[in-house]
């Protein structure tokens, strides 16, 4: 058991609470990064390197027919095991927050694509559609996989969301609730949900922990909104894969934990008696809304069921003990990373290890069961964690094999885009704020559009939709030598103001039509006697 701070080199800023960290084929990857992802790494997601007490992320590219994956805080997050002959290991992503304080429905399926002899690692991401009774956009909540007469699918289960439409209001326009105590069932190969109220399940909870075995789900903890409570709970769903219609029950076991937002390690997934067990450390996490829960636990889930027993927990530092929030996630084998807020965003980062000592470091992580959370603390306040983050490097000046400086993020090398580039204020009037910008026109994905104004010898660029310029204009500015200008220098939002006058055309060569040569008329040797006749037979 060890505790050693770890310096985070040029990206703390990345890291927050509610961020979820990934095993995948030996490595380790961040993703939920703090604010909207650009630059040198639009996909968001992150290798994490921990080597001589430093912390260093590696910008991760996604492959060609990827989707879309936003940056999502505490979503459901939870790992399928590759199957034979069918597909790799992955992860499954569902809900979660966005940056700009959405919530997302859909569900996302992040795997492993290409690793290059450089150790250039590719990520394959994937939405998966879902039919039936889908589980709504919320937070907080949890996801595992249960296996059951030879079938897999996923539980879902708790969280929060926001307010219904018609009881959202200006004042409560932030607030959250919990959701309904659904078990929702979801089947991965087809993308068929059902829903299914259990009796035994009467509050609804969120950032609890939920711990997968085989067609068991173990829950433990949580804090419902409603009493304001962490009440110690422990809750096992069984889950019976019938062929027909699935079966669940669920059970209320003694022996629970009082705690939230915890982190859940794997510590061995093996043989006990001849039959897989699985074995987990338990820690970080909150007692109540002042109280950090600094106690461990060790948690083995067996054909017997699952037995909870304290564990000593590592020496942690009076920084740790006097910080009101933390958060944090697991590293895999044992060994998990703990985060301390410090204004701004200096944060500091620990390592734990629950490995024994002596033991090598190059093991790959254990499988993760488990669904994790980060804290739950600030659920119903505007977050103001917003702002761009961007890169001074491409992606591919971060893919070389070497451990040197250029292969990671370094916030020194960052520019100020609030005041040049594509989130400058282009006018006293200027719309466009980095903090809170949508896409405007469909042709928007990650920056506003822009439009040049021709105004000067060097013009200056504007924001198209701070000019009040409609779709089909910009295009076709876009695809001409058509000059701009705009309102501030006599132009007008809806019209440019003056227009390239177009080339003169060329003079229409004509050809001149060949000449027809006629024939030369016959003379026809005549007495004047018939000519005479010949007139007075015309005339």
């Amino acid at each position: 058991m060890s505790l050693q701070l770890v310096t985070a080199v040029n990206c703390a800023s990345l890291l927050q609470p509610g961020c979820s960290l990934l095993q995948l084929d030996g490595s380790v990857f961040l993703f939920g990064q703090k604010g909207w992802p650009k630059r040198s790494c639009p996909t968001g997601v992150f290798s994490v390197r921990l080597k001589k007490g430093q912390l260093k992320l590696r910008a991760i590219s996604f492959s060609n027919d990827s989707c879309y994956l936003p940056p999502l805080r505490a979503p459901a997050v939870t790992r399928v095991e590759a199957q034979a002959g069918g597909e790799p290991e992955c992860y499954l992503i569902h809900g979660g927050r966005t940056p700009n304080n959405e919530l997302s429905s859909s569900l996302y399926l992040l795997g492993l694509d290409s690793r290059g002899c450089n150790r250039k690692v590719t990520l394959r991401c994937r939405e998966t559609e879902l039919s039936g009774e889908v589980p709504g956009a919320r937070y907080g909540h949890t996801a595992s996989m249960v296996r059951s007469r030879g079938k897999t699918a996923c539980v879902l289960f708790g969280g929060r969301s926001y307010r219904p439409p018609g009881e959202r209001t200006t004042e409560t326009w932030n607030s959250v609730v919990d959701c309904l105590p659904l078990v929702y069932l979801v089947d991965l190969e087809f993308g068929c949900c059902t829903a299914h109220l259990l009796p035994e399940l009467t509050d609804g909870q969120a950032f609890h922990l939920a711990l997968a075995r085989e067609d068991c789900v173990y829950i433990l903890g949580g804090h419902t909104l409603d009493s304001d409570s962490r009440p110690p709970r422990l809750f096992r769903l069984k889950v019976e894969l019938l062929l027909g219609s699935p079966l669940l029950s669920c059970e209320a076991l003694d022996s629970g934990l009082c705690l939230t937002s915890p982190i859940a390690t794997p510590v061995s997934c093996g043989a006990s008696g001849g039959s897989a067990h699985h074995e987990y450390i338990i820690l970080g996490g909150y007692r109540s809304e002042s109280e950090k829960r600094l106690e461990c636990s060790r948690v083995v889930l067996d054909d017997a069921g699952i037995h909870i027993e304290p564990q000593e927990p590592p020496p942690w530092t009076g920084e740790i003990s006097h910080s009101r929030t933390w958060f944090g996630g697991s590293l895999g084998q044992g060994q998990a990373l703990i985060g301390v807020p410090a204004p701004p965003d200096a944060h500091c980062f620990y390592q734990v290890s629950f490995r024994p000592e002596g033991e090598a470091d190059g093991e790959d992580p254990a499988a993760q069961g488990c669904s994790q959370e980060s804290t739950d603390f600030e659920d119903s306040a505007p977050l103001e964690d917003s702002e761009e983050l961007y890169f001074g490097r491409e992606p591919h000046e971060l893919e070389d094999s070497s451990e040197g400086e250029g292969d990671t993020y370094n916030e020194e090398d960052e520019e100020d885009e609030s005041q040049a580039g594509y989130w400058a204020k282009c006018c006293p009037g200027c719309l466009v704020d980095p903090n809170t910008w949508e896409p405007y026109y469909s042709t928007e994905l990650h920056r506003p559009a822009m439009i040049f104004c021709s105004k000067g010898e060097d013009g200056h660029w504007v924001h198209a939709q701070c000019m009040d310029m409609p779709e089909v204009l910009l295009v076709k500015f876009s695809q001409s030598s058509s000059k701009y200008f705009c309102q501030d220098h006599g132009g007008l939002p809806w019209q440019e103001a003056q227009r390239t006058p177009a080339r003169a055309a060329p003079p229409l060569k004509r050809t001149p039509l060949k000449k027809q040569h006629r024939k030369a008329p016959v003379k026809l040797n005549m007495t004047p006697a018939k000519k005479t006749f010949l007139r007075r037979l015309f005339d």
